[in-house]
């Protein structure tokens, strides 16, 4: 009797002692557990602040291509309007010269004797056309810088569209790797 009995007290002992170690790797397991699960919920917190900055990104960027549009067409459309209007104003002035010439003609055949007056006015008209084909030759330069600077501005939004791209591709990355994490966590004995 006594020994049977001291036989199951070291059983009961063994016992206790597996139980004890069971109950040690169950709370390193838990430990380990409520580690992951903290990652993980910092990890989708990051992702949801990186997918609200993304969603600003584009829309700021979205907003800033429209109105750059705008004020490209509006700038467009002041170039054509004074375009045509120098055009119209062009044209007025070439029939006001020609005008102006074939009186000069008709008043030499007529008036032998106003030859040095017409030949006055054939040079204030000389000067007249001479200054706004400067002031033509001025507006032209001007419609070139304004060219150039629109294809400036083009260009930055192209950069600006990169980056938004390449942006966009960091935040692909990050949901590839958590998904790659969130899958490797299920895969993991502990969570089963």
């Amino acid at each position: 009797g006594v020994l049977l009995y001291n036989h199951l007290q070291q059983k009961v002992r063994n016992a206790e002692a597996l139980a004890q170690k069971y109950k040690q790797q169950q709370e390193a397991l838990s430990a380990q557990l409520q580690v992951v699960y903290e990652h993980r919920s910092r990890l989708e917190r990051s992702l949801q602040k990186e997918r609200g900055e993304h969603k600003k990104t584009k829309e700021d960027f979205l907003v800033y291509k429209l109105e750059a549009q705008e004020a490209l067409n509006k700038e467009k459309q002041d170039s054509m309007n004074r375009y045509g209007a120098l055009s119209s104003q062009h044209k007025i002035l070439k029939n006001q010269h020609d005008d102006v010439k074939k009186q000069l003609l008709d008043l030499q055949l007529q008036h032998n004797s106003l030859k040095l007056e017409h030949r006055r006015s054939l040079e204030t008209q000389s000067q007249k056309l001479a200054q706004l084909q400067q002031e033509k030759d001025s507006e032209v330069t001007n419609l070139q810088d304004t060219v150039f600077k629109l294809r400036e501005e083009s260009k930055l939004l192209r950069k600006a569209h990169l980056e938004v791209h390449s942006q966009l591709l960091n935040a692909q990355a990050q949901m590839e790797e958590f998904r790659q994490l969130k899958e490797a966590l299920q895969k993991m004995p502990g969570l089963r």
